[in-house]
């Protein structure tokens, strides 16, 4: 059982003020030594700072160490801090700390939260539904009791509890947060329905195709679930590579400790002294800091942007961006319908068939119904009152207006190719049809252009909205290869085989259907405005003012956060070697070691830093 969501919040809450504590110390301790405060002042803020930013990491390590058999950087880098704060260097030995406390916070806040994400994802479907018995009567059941073959009734407004087919009634079914769909479906006998979506104004009955424990949300569910998995395992190599090097570090201090002893008769004093040095100078502090300034200035200029990248490994990782995947509702279009063309049959004029319309679809709660009244008040277009409203499910509504019987309803599926088409009736002629599309966001085009050419292998639209309009945005917005009607786990099992093919996917999307696919893409953004509470966490960006535009600039970013990651890890190696070489060959004075680690340190920081200057972000 995961632990209450109060102690979860507790822990994060816990781990983000260690953290705080920490930096907090530390800057305290770097201004009193600034200002040439007293030793006993800047030293007991370090040292503060160590006790409450180190415990936890030298716990772990202790732990790896007697427990596990292992030597991890935890270890490594306690036993660095201390070792430099032992020979006067307590500020080299502070900023580990503090680098290793705050890493460690944002791990926990992040994982806990993409898990209470994953958890908060079954409330889409109900705890209970109508069984419907053999002599008709309909009792309340545990929808995880539900098995094939039973028959469940679903009323008017209700969130259908089980996958299933519909084998009595007609009504329209909101799937959007399962498919992408961006306007209710109609569902009638034969059809499918999925659990945890919303049923419009009609009665279904159902018949329950598939236990609770393997219906569409499970699915998600475990597919996100597995996919972190999978993720964390990716990680074990970089692990192999820490503990070889923890251990190298170690052994190598060890020689430098006793070879001089042995072998030259070198005094202990003066061989604890060259193997600390040795310590401090092979730590990798250098190459960490060499690392995390380009991307963390990267992560803080596409914060000024408006853009949350949520580690420096994903910002580090979008450099190597192959292909691009974007969902369709929601993110390269707008995710709601709008009305686009009137038209209007005999003496009836489009303002007419707007105010007609709009009157009887005032009192509808459908996003279509929603959109026409919308586009009566843009266009000023006056709209009385309506009286005897009717809904009519899986068809449309209708009432009297101005004494005559207005009925708006949808056409037939197959008559429109690029949205969705309503025909308004008046005394049951017709007098025009509305139609309405979910509008592709300004500069669509020029974004999908963009990932093109940044993008060597292609780009894609995946979605589980139907052929006809996935087909529709994609030559609007220039994508060739098009999947249409996918299931989450659909656009999931695309993703991974294109990431087993050896490509970075970089996947756009923003609805619950897409956190499977967002979880095992190489790099996941979220649409962070309309974007599920799911796919916001489960992805490695969120774009928070939905400006697509951000996606292709973040592209362009990364890749120069890796160009200059990679100068300065080099920088950092070169005078590591160099250290290490003058402290093993000769005798390196604990000044200059400490002047040229530090040095180091200060040039590959402020290289860094150049990415916070606003021309990076366009350039």
């Amino acid at each position: 059982m995961p632990p209450p969501p109060f102690w979860r919040a507790g822990l994060q809450l816990a781990e983000v003020r260690w953290a705080t504590s920490a930096l907090a110390l530390f800057l305290a301790g770097w201004f009193f030594q600034s200002v040439a405060a007293p030793v006993a002042v800047w030293w007991t803020a370090y040292l503060a700072c160590y006790l409450i930013g180190g415990w936890k990491p030298a716990l772990s390590g202790v732990r790896a160490a007697f427990q596990d058999k292992t030597l991890d950087v935890d270890l490594l880098m306690i036993v660095a801090a201390v070792a430099a704060a032992s020979i006067g260097q307590v500020f080299d030995g502070a900023l580990l700390i503090v680098i290793f406390a705050t890493s460690g916070a944002l791990e926990v806040v992040v994982t806990q939260r993409t898990a209470d994400s994953v958890n908060s994802l079954l409330d889409l479907a109900p705890e209970q539904a109508g069984l419907v018995a053999a002599d008709g009567t309909v009792r309340v059941v545990e929808t995880k009791d539900l098995e094939p073959g039973q028959r469940i009734l679903i009323r008017p407004g209700e969130r259908i509890g089980a996958d299933g087919t519909v084998i009595d009634g007609v009504s329209e079914v909101d799937q959007q947060a399962v498919t992408g769909e961006f306007a209710p479906v109609v569902r009638r006998t034969g059809d499918e329905v999925l659990s945890g979506t919303v049923n419009g104004t009609g009665a279904l009955v159902v018949e329950v195709t598939r236990p609770a424990s393997e219906s569409v949300v499970a699915r998600i569910v475990a597919l996100v679930d597995e996919a972190s998995g999978t993720t964390a395992k990716t990680q074990l190599f970089i692990e192999k590579v820490e503990q070889a090097y923890s251990f190298g570090v170690v052994v190598a201090t060890l020689l430098v400790l006793l070879v001089p002893m042995v072998l030259f008769e070198q005094s202990f004093a003066d061989a604890l002294l060259r193997a600390i040095v040795f310590m401090i100078v092979a730590s990798p502090c250098a190459v960490v800091l060499s690392t995390m300034p380009p991307l963390l200035a990267s992560i803080a200029n596409a914060g000024r942007h408006g853009v949350l990248v949520k580690s420096a490994a994903a910002m580090e990782a979008m450099a190597r961006t192959s292909v691009v995947a974007f969902d369709k509702t929601g993110t390269l279009t707008e995710g709601v319908p709008e009305v686009v063309g009137v038209t209007t049959e005999s003496t009836w004029t489009e303002s007419a068939v707007i105010a007609k319309a709009a009157a009887v679809e005032a009192y509808s709660e459908h996003p279509l119904g929603r959109a026409i009244a919308h586009a009566a008040v843009a266009a000023c277009v006056g709209s009385p009152a309506a009286v005897d409203f009717q809904a009519m499910p899986g068809r449309g509504v209708t009432g009297v207006v101005d004494g005559r019987r207005v009925t708006v309803e949808r056409a037939d599926e197959g008559s429109a190719t690029t949205g969705t088409v309503v025909v308004v009736r008046v005394d049951g002629e017709r007098a025009g049809t509305i139609t309405l599309v979910d509008r592709v966001r300004p500069g669509a085009a020029t974004v999908v252009r963009e990932m093109r050419a940044l993008a060597p292998h292609g780009v894609l639209l995946l979605t589980g909205d139907n052929e006809s309009a996935a087909r529709s945005v994609a030559d609007e917005t220039g994508i060739a290869d098009v999947h249409a009607g996918l299931l989450p786990e659909d656009k999931a099992v695309i993703v991974s085989d294109l990431g087993r093919r050896g490509e970075h996917v970089l996947l756009v999307g923003d609805g619950v259907n897409d956190a499977p696919a967002l979880a095992v893409a190489g790099t996941g953004v979220a649409m962070g405005r309309r974007g599920s509470d799911l796919a916001i966490d489960t992805a490695d960006v969120v774009v928070v003012r939905d400006d697509l535009s951000a996606v292709s600039c973040l592209v362009r970013l990364s890749t120069r956060a890796h160009r200059y990651v990679v100068a300065n890890l080099c920088i950092a190696a070169a005078v590591i070697a160099v250290l290490v070489g003058w402290d093993l060959v000769a005798t390196l004075p604990l000044p200059l070691a400490v002047a040229g680690h530090e040095g180091s340190t200060v040039i590959v920081a402020l290289n860094g830093a150049r990415l916070l200057r606003r021309s990076a972000w366009r350039s």
